[in-house]
């Protein structure tokens, strides 16, 4: 049986915007798993602050990218969930949700039902939902791989405006170069093969919001895509 990851060793900075990019079945979602404690590794551990990940935790939060909402339930509801089980007052749960609605733009859909949402929309709910637990670290698994590409760009830019306004250590995984430059303080790659090992990591020093005809830009698009037709 070949194993799905091998001889990783990565270290995650403090407030750092860190985009893992590979291919399809390169390992990057089952490496977010065992960060999230989802799975355990065979061997090795992951660790955050020190402490040995061993399970799901309020520290780490997760957007799928399936939207995971219920949809018997609002907009509201659906943020508040994880704030339910802190046994937190009525009152408190209801100013968090609505910071965090308010935070991806969704102030006027508190009452509204996934049906009732475009996908763009659905997935904001997720990242309140997430940013509602107040994790020291969120993990987003391709958030946007179900939307066209014009809501696809539009959330990129949503994700990097909520990234500034309430920054945390970002984990981001996608197989698209332009959406990792855009949003990535550094970006590490993963090779087309099994078992899936980080094979390069580059740091973004463009500023933000970053303009992708920018000539820095372009320049480093071209050298991480040559770097990937290399690890096919």
């Amino acid at each position: 049986m070949v194993p799905v990851l091998e001889k990783i060793s990565l270290e995650v900075r403090d407030q750092e915007f860190l985009v893992i990019l590979g291919p399809g079945q390169c390992g990057k979602t089952t490496l977010l798993r065992i960060l999230a404690g989802l799975e355990s590794p065979s061997s090795g551990a992951a660790y955050l602050d020190g402490k040995e990940i061993v399970s799901p935790g309020p520290e780490i939060g997760l957007v799928f990218q399936s939207y995971k909402l219920f949809p018997w339930k609002t907009v509201r509801q659906n943020v508040e969930i994880g704030l339910e089980v802190r046994r937190l007052e009525p009152a408190k749960v209801r100013e968090i949700s609505h910071h965090y609605l308010g935070m991806v733009g969704l102030h006027g859909f508190e009452d509204y039902y996934p049906h009732q949402l475009s996908g763009g929309m659905k997935q904001r709910v997720g990242i309140a939902r997430a940013y509602a637990l107040n994790p020291e670290v969120l993990l987003l698994d391709e958030p946007f791989g179900q939307l066209d590409a014009q809501t696809r760009f539009f959330m990129e830019q949503e994700t990097e405006r909520i990234w500034h306004m309430d920054k945390r250590t970002m984990i981001f995984v996608t197989n698209n170069i332009d959406e990792a430059l855009f949003l990535a303080d550094r970006i590490v790659t993963m090779e087309d093969k099994l078992p899936g090992h980080v094979h390069t990591s580059y740091d973004v020093p463009l500023p933000r919001p970053r303009d992708t005809m920018d000539p820095a830009f372009l320049e480093l698009r071209a050298k991480i895509t040559e770097e990937q037709k290399l690890t096919l």
